[in-house]
């Protein structure tokens, strides 16, 4: 079985980056692989609705000379999919949504490739707006038909400077409580 988990934060050791790991932590702990990638700051295009993709039907963006097609078949192959974003003025990274659009869109145009897998969203936030980043993660998931299982309260921890999520107790205990929800379930699926 293997996690694969997005870093939408252009900061690979920031606070996104600290909450992924924590969700990763009890998955790595039942001895389920985890690759985490970083997605901010690779330069990822956003869709440029071409609908190539519904056309050639061939598992790939039309667009080019970005790691989205990699990406794209690394999802497809993972058993669960977690994407991070911090919180930019109550939405997600453009990085995040470009991944969102462009790989949501290619497998639904290639016989949903993502059907049936765990989502999970998790998100950084100073103060507000994160629940508009999980919930917009949340939807790519939903309409691609995934499984988003639940946790002891909305995925996010609250922190601005670089590791000042770590002390959020509840926004870590969170994470840790969805890492192990997504254990288990992975367990009973597979």
């Amino acid at each position: 079985m293997t996690v694969l988990a997005f870093n939408g934060s252009p900061r690979p050791d920031g606070n996104t980056a600290s909450l992924i790991q924590k969700v990763l932590e009890p998955i790595k702990f039942a001895k389920i692989n985890a690759e985490v990638i970083q997605l901010g700051g690779s330069g990822i295009c956003p869709c440029k609705a071409c609908f190539l993709c519904m056309k050639n039907k061939n598992g790939r963006c039309a667009t080019e000379g970005d790691k989205l097609n990699e990406w794209v078949a690394k999802m497809a192959k993972a058993n669960a999919i977690i994407i991070g974003s911090p919180t930019y003025f109550a939405g997600m990274t453009p990085e995040t949504k470009a991944l969102i659009d462009r790989a949501g869109f290619v497998a639904r145009a290639n016989g949903n490739l993502f059907a049936r897998k765990i989502g999970a969203a998790v998100s950084a936030v100073r103060r507000g707006g994160a629940v508009d980043v999980m919930s917009s993660i949340n939807k790519m998931f939903l309409i691609s038909q995934m499984i988003i299982p639940g946790s002891t309260y909305w995925n996010f921890g609250v922190g601005m400077n670089k590791g000042e999520v770590g002390s959020d107790e509840e926004g870590i205990a969170n994470m840790r409580n969805l890492g192990e929800n997504i254990a288990w379930l992975l367990n009973r699926i597979y």
